[in-house]
């Protein structure tokens, strides 16, 4: 069995898309395993920009088949507009696949996510409001609907019926907005069923053949560590778990299937929305990082804030994935910073000198990062494909990197394209 888990060790945004598509030229199958259309993975054919949501960032390349999974939460008709929009560019989408046991998003999902963030102010979470937690949250509380029902009328008028009645009452009594129409509900996703009903199938059967077979499966997360509703920034998170464990249980696969586990992680960091963020760069460098890297949300288009590499939160990240392939992205957006510094440890707001991550999100407010200075470099390397084409001062970045985390750099990308790599070893 040949088996890859592609995610993220920061805040999000570090360059899955890339590194999925990259890898996706080899797979027979790759497979989103948790999230939604919250998500925004950008990759870039020649001159052609494509920003992901929903779909596996491997429709792309893969030739086999491209599978959203029971763990993804669905919004259908995202779906649908974005299988369009691929359709428009010449592309075949018939390879693509959702699992019967995926949770939908409702149009009360939506309203929701929207109004709780109205209600919360200057305390948001900082969603992007698509309805992804509360529909985790029906999933969790047994109402959930879920794509099989879409096939199944009298059991999703029931089920419709059923969260509109509470659903309704919550915006009508407490939120004082417009309450919604089941008959009208019912109506569009039936229809929408009948458009989807040969996309939907049992995935974790064939998942599993597919191991068993010998072919080259790719899991694909989104989000990151950072945002994991267990071990990332309670509760600035998303609301699944983008980790390799996600993977069990997102695509009904057993951890001893699992094999070359692959963190992305930026050569800086970004985060996007509220939340604690020690090694922020809340200055004039931290915009020009943002102007150069062009950190703005590809759900979004809201500004990412920036700051500098964060070795602490990324050694927690990997050990709870169980990291054994790193991949350094956007190496080249450092290039002509004379002096780089990358945080090693933090100081607490008693005085304690830590190089570990901790539960509470409330004291890493007032956490500050303490910093290695490396020498930085002014070459152009984006045209560099072999690891001794980069500048020394580059290459020692990398592996001061190596040296903390105690693991390989397999894959170092230099630009945006998917030829703009460098890698170190192959993986298939």
């Amino acid at each position: 069995m040949s088996t890859y888990v592609v995610v993220g060790l920061q805040y999000g945004d570090e360059g899955k898309g890339k590194i999925t598509d990259v890898l996706s030229a080899k797979s027979d199958y790759v497979v989103r395993f948790q999230g939604g259309d919250n998500a925004g993975h950008t990759v870039y054919v020649g001159d052609e920009k494509f920003v992901l949501h929903l779909l596996p960032s491997g429709v792309l390349q893969c030739k086999g088949k491209c599978i959203i999974a029971n763990g993804v939460v669905v919004n259908p008709k995202s779906f649908i507009k974005e299988v369009g929009q691929i359709e428009s560019k010449g592309l075949r989408t018939d390879h693509i696949f959702i699992s019967r046991r995926a949770h939908v998003i409702m149009p009360y999902h939506i309203l929701l996510d929207t109004y709780r963030e109205e209600e919360h102010g200057g305390t948001q979470i900082g969603t992007t409001k698509k309805g992804i937690g509360p529909c985790y949250e029906d999933k969790i509380a047994r109402v959930g609907i879920r794509m099989v029902d879409l096939l199944n009328p009298e059991i999703l008028r029931e089920k419709i019926e059923k969260n509109l009645k509470v659903k309704n009452s919550l915006f009508e009594k407490y939120y004082g907005k417009p309450t919604l129409d089941v008959e009208e509900i019912y109506n569009e996703y039936v229809e929408i069923g009948k458009q989807l009903q040969d996309r939907i199938v049992d995935t974790e059967l064939e998942l599993n053949e597919a191991i068993r077979d010998g072919k080259n499966v790719l899991f694909e997360g989104a989000q990151a560590l950072m945002l994991d509703i267990d071990f990332g920034t309670y509760p600035y998170v998303t609301s699944s778990s983008p980790s390799t464990g996600g993977v069990c249980t997102g695509a009904g696969v057993p951890p001893t299937s699992l094999q070359n586990l692959i963190g992305v992680a930026k050569a800086y960091c970004t985060r996007v929305g509220n939340g604690p963020f020690p090694s922020e760069l809340d200055n004039e460098l931290g915009e020009k990082i943002r102007q150069i890297g062009g950190e703005f949300g590809a759900t979004t288009g809201r500004p990412r804030r920036t700051g500098w590499l964060d070795l602490v939160s990324l050694k927690h990240a990997c050990m709870i994935n169980g990291i054994n392939n790193l991949v350094i992205t956007k190496l080249d957006v450092l290039t002509g910073i004379d002096t780089l510094k990358i945080a090693t440890k933090y100081k607490t707001e008693d005085g304690k000198i830590i190089d570990y991550f901790t539960s509470s999100t409330t004291k890493l407010y007032d956490y500050e990062a303490l910093y290695e200075e490396l020498p930085g470099w002014t070459e152009d390397i984006t045209k560099a494909r072999s690891y001794d084409e980069l500048p020394d001062n580059a290459q020692k970045y990398i592996e001061f990197i190596e040296q903390y985390l105690g693991i390989n750099v397999y894959l170092v990308s230099v630009g945006p394209e998917r030829s703009q790599n460098i890698i170190r070893k192959e993986l298939f």
